[in-house]
């Protein structure tokens, strides 16, 4: 019997021991998608317990604690944050099988000393362990990221943000860590959305130009891209339900944006029209900018309407969508492709079942001199489990180039997430060990195997964003 989450913990062979240890373990991280608050390291924030950096905004746990019977209260109420952390660690306890298990564990391990289990009868004495760790005058929030030996950080921000708290960062010399914004412009998307119209006048207000047309739209997102261009930033992030290719004439979208402007309601066909302009648009700018365009699809939002009223969105209600116009993302990037303004492009979908229809797919639109221009990212939300890594990591090998991927992100709300590049560098070197310990690479090889997963690990991203870093 193996010790609890040891030194090896995942590592099912002394290949993959040799290439995490050798290899991966001593790689950086490079964190290209999440959604920390960049006023938060700005502002160098101290936790005054453990509460607040690991169930605060987290609706992984969140979720896990609801399946469970337990009541609101210790979730997002008024309960006190030694109790709620209490009633997690009781839930903590029996979630055998589930990515929260290992990934609290490696938390508790690498930023609070902790290695043991966490149960319901060492629950107290592990809680005053970890507030005893964040008294530390250090322990704070560029601590937790410089323990993670982070170099890079891409926040996720609104095309109205001010970015004031990034010019923070970068004046700030004592800090070397570099935190770049990233394009998120969803709100201006979303035109069927009752708070459409009054973003509309913010966004007006913010890029100075008056929005009454599609074309006066596309005109103010030029300005709020150009000054996110000079805060660094270089890749968007889109979250959609799906993908969808619905095209029409500019005389007809101009008619659907003034109906929205008018107060009337849009069809779904005329939303989609709208969509697929709106992300034709974004994806030409992309492109002219030579960033990197990030998809997130098939996710079914806000599925509990009281809980959405009480909580708002982000807040562990949302599910898998098993819709599949997968023949439609094909369209859209074929449509950029022969405006001849398609971007390097990461395609995240929520449903597993579209990896393989994905890694066929991308493999359509891959061009020299780029290395996957257009790939599949890593196993996302629901998915960044054991299995769902282990399925990601085998579909891009067998219907991609597993050597080109930009490997693994946080997309996480907490500063203490960093661990999950651990987890998934471990199962990424079992994956490669499985393969030499049976005779389906060979052994001799195991210097190319270490460069791949090292490039994995860091530098591939740091290639495909055009990061200011040094790959390693």
């Amino acid at each position: 019997m193996k010790q609890f989450m040891d030194k090896d913990f995942l590592l099912q062979s002394e290949t993959a021991k040799k290439l995490y240890h050798e290899y991966a373990e001593k790689m950086p991280v490079l964190d290209y998608h999440c959604h920390i608050s960049p006023r938060e390291i700005a502002e160098d924030r101290h936790f005054d317990n453990i509460t607040q950096v690991w169930l605060g905004g987290d609706h992984y746990k969140w979720r896990l604690m609801r399946s469970f019977g337990i009541d609101e209260k210790y979730i997002t109420g008024d309960a006190s944050d030694e109790e709620k952390f209490l009633t997690f660690a009781k839930c903590l306890e029996k979630a055998v099988g589930h990515p929260l298990y290992h990934w609290a564990h490696l938390e508790l391990r690498k930023y609070f000393g902790f290695d043991g289990a966490l149960t319901s009868r060492n629950a107290k004495e592990v809680y005053d362990l970890c507030n005893k760790v964040l008294q530390d005058p250090d322990m704070s929030v560029r601590k937790l990221i410089k323990m993670s030996d982070v170099t890079l950080i891409c926040t996720t921000d609104d095309p109205i943000d001010t970015l004031e708290w990034h010019d923070k960062i970068k004046e700030d010399s004592s800090f070397d860590v570099k935190v770049l914004p990233a394009w998120r412009p969803d709100k201006a998307k979303n035109i069927s959305k009752p708070e459409f119209t009054s973003y509309i006048e913010k966004l007006s207000e913010v890029s100075g130009v008056k929005i009454d047309s599609f074309a006066s739209l596309k005109e103010a997102l030029k300005v709020r891209l150009d000054f996110f261009a000079s805060k660094g930033c270089t890749v968007t992030d889109h979250a959609l339900e799906y993908v969808m290719y619905r095209p029409a004439s500019d005389a007809e979208i101009e008619k659907i944006f003034a109906k929205r402007l008018a107060g009337g309601e849009l069809s779904y066909e005329e939303d989609l029209k709208f969509q697929t302009a709106f992300m034709l648009f974004e994806g030409e700018e992309i492109a002219r900018r030579e960033w990197v365009m990030q998809l997130h699809f098939g996710c079914k939002r806000d599925n509990n309407t009281p809980m959405y009223e009480k909580l708002g969105p982000d807040t562990g209600y949302d599910s898998i969508d098993a819709y599949y116009p997968m023949g439609e993302l094909a369209d859209f990037l074929n449509a950029l492709l022969v405006k001849n303004a398609l971007p390097k492009t990461i395609l995240y979908s929520l449903n597993p079942n579209d990896n393989k229809i994905i890694n066929t797919m991308l493999g359509a639109f891959c061009e020299a001199p780029y290395v996957a221009k257009v790939q599949q990212g890593s196993a996302w939300w629901f998915n960044d489990s054991k299995l769902g890594m282990e399925q990601q990591i085998e579909c891009v090998a067998e219907s991609s180039n597993l050597s080109g991927f930009v490997g693994m992100l946080t997309d996480s709300r907490s500063f203490t997430s960093y661990t999950r590049h651990e987890y998934f560098r471990r199962i990424l070197c079992n994956y490669f060990g499985k393969l030499v310990e049976n005779g389906e690479y060979p052994a001799e090889s195991i210097e190319v195997l270490g460069e791949i997963v090292s490039d994995i690990s860091y530098n591939n991203a740091v290639r495909y964003f055009n990061f200011p870093l040094e790959v390693r």
